[in-house]
């Protein structure tokens, strides 16, 4: 019987009432030292600030795979999406993360990224 082989881990989270919402410096710093604290290698950080506070959206690209962030501060809101290979632990990125932006609440989903067995 074949087994499926978990490549990684996808961890998605919402937070509300998170502090630095429109704050591209904290959120650059924010996404570095979530990566490093979870034993991934940071390759680049991406970062991009609408007008008006309108938010940001990003990405830190890993050699684990990535973190990347959308801020909606008009709804008290941001997405996380956590994805991490080898022994990088998405757990802890978010445990810093949640430490860092103060949310109010927090909902948090994990999945494991596996292979699909072969019919057989």
């Amino acid at each position: 019987m074949a087994t499926n082989l978990v490549i990684g881990k996808h961890l998605i989270a919402d937070f509300c009432g998170a502090l630095y919402q429109t704050d591209i410096t904290n959120i650059e710093y924010a996404l570095r030292e979530a990566s490093v604290r979870a034993g991934a290698t940071v390759l680049e950080v991406t970062l991009h600030n609408f007008a008006n506070n309108n938010g940001i959206t990003g990405v830190a690209l890993l050699a684990e795979s990535h973190i990347s962030i959308h801020t909606w501060p008009e709804h008290d809101y941001i997405a996380l999406d956590i994805f991490m290979c080898g022994s990088a632990s998405p757990e802890i990125a978010l445990d810093w993360l949640h430490v860092f932006f103060k949310p109010t609440k927090v909902r948090k989903q994990l999945l494991e990224r596996s292979t699909v067995p072969a019919a057989g």
